[in-house]
């Protein structure tokens, strides 16, 4: 199959136009008349997955390997590194980030691995009843994401309603309407910015938030008859 009709499919599936402005998703490497052998699905490129994988390849990821404008390639930095090593094996690759976000990653998420049902969603934020004391339900974040210490920002006894953004969302905590935001790269000062409205935040990381993005991909491709090799992407963070 050709990379058009893949992209064509992808698009139908969660429309490229409703990335945010400053996102680059889309095809960023190879050609739509490319002839596909073989589809990978991961969060993110690194070196060791594509030496892994064939020649003739589409890996569909969910962060661009090509974020901002490129003003040099130097072949012993970052992104230019893996662009070097995709062109010589061929390897096409196709971004979904805001745009699958708001149309699958967060309600997956919320559904599939917290467990609550959704009662309303807005652009990037999908909000949550959940009515449990804050203990319980933080107890019960730190599980579904298999987190051993939860960084948090309480400011209630009890959880009514809450607020969830998948990777990185602190920057919309002035736009949410709840008791309680779920989301990750949670800093210092955000911390303290929430205190100070009275929101509470718990940090779910960026990867560990989505970390599902190839499982939630990969039926999709399959239906159309597309062999899909999910990639394990590996949390480029260690923890003791």
């Amino acid at each position: 199959m050709k990379i058009e009709d893949i992209y064509y499919h992808l698009d139908e599936l969660s429309p490229f136009e409703l990335q945010e402005s400053w996102d680059n998703s889309g095809l960023l490497v190879g050609d739509f008349s490319q002839d596909v052998s073989q589809i990978v699905v991961s969060i993110d490129l690194d070196e060791e997955l594509i030496e892994q994988m064939d020649e003739d390849t589409l890996v569909i990821t969910h962060h661009p390997v090509i974020f901002g404008g490129l003003k040099q390639l130097q072949f012993n930095q970052y992104p230019a590194r893996l662009l070097r090593m995709m062109i010589r094996k061929n390897i096409a690759n196709i971004a979904m980030h805001t745009n699958f976000d708001q149309t699958h990653l967060n309600a997956y998420v919320a559904e599939e691995v917290l467990g609550y049902k959704i009662s309303e969603k807005n652009g990037f934020v999908a909000y949550l009843d959940v009515n449990e004391p804050f203990g319980t339900f933080a107890a019960n974040v730190a599980k579904a994401f298999d987190i051993k210490h939860l960084r948090m920002v309480e400011c209630h006894d009890k959880v009514r309603r809450v607020a969830l953004t998948t990777g990185s969302g602190a920057s919309l905590m002035h736009s949410i309407e709840a008791d309680c935001f779920l989301t990750g790269d949670i800093k210092y000062h955000d911390a303290m910015e929430a205190k100070s409205i009275g929101l509470s935040m718990i940090d779910i990381g960026h990867y560990e938030s989505e970390r599902y993005f190839g499982e939630i991909l990969a039926p999709y491709l399959e239906n159309l008859g597309l062999g899909v090799i999910i990639s394990q992407s590996k949390n480029p963070f260690t923890y003791l």
